[in-house]
C-alpha cells in the first residue's frame, strides 16, 4: 500500500472554501481511480496561513500513476484549488505503508 503526501497553504479567508472543494469535489472524484483506498485531510494554523496536508492511499504505484500520470510525483492541483491556494508543493512524496493499525 502506498501513501501519497502533499502540502498546500491558503490565506485564512480561503481555508473553508478549499476544504469544501476537497470534501465535495476532489476526493469524491478520486474514487473513480482503480486502487484508490481513501484519504485524510489535515489542517492547522501556520503563521499567517492555513496549512493543509493530504494523505491519499493507493494499492500500488501503478494506481498512483493512474491518478497522477506517468510522472506520478508531480502534484495534481485542479484550477479551482490553484485559485484558493497561496502556495503548494509542486511534487508529492510517496511512502510504502508498512504498518496499518486501528
Amino acid at each position: 500500500m502506498i501513501a501519497r503526501l502533499w502540502h498546500g497553504w491558503t490565506a485564512p479567508e480561503n481555508a473553508d472554501a478549499y476544504e469544501e472543494f476537497l470534501r465535495t469535489k476532489m476526493f469524491p472524484s478520486i474514487h473513480r481511480v482503480p486502487g484508490y483506498l481513501g484519504a485524510e485531510l489535515l489542517r492547522r494554523q501556520d503563521g499567517n496561513e492555513i496549512a493543509f496536508v493530504t494523505i491519499t492511499r493507493f494499492e500500488s504505484l501503478e494506481s498512483v500513476r493512474t491518478f497522477a500520470g506517468e510522472d506520478y510525483e508531480t502534484a495534481v492541483v485542479e484550477p479551482e484549488a490553484r485559485r484558493l491556494l497561496s502556495r503548494f508543493d509542486r511534487r508529492s512524496e510517496h511512502y510504502e505503508i508498512v504498518i496499518d493499525r486501528d
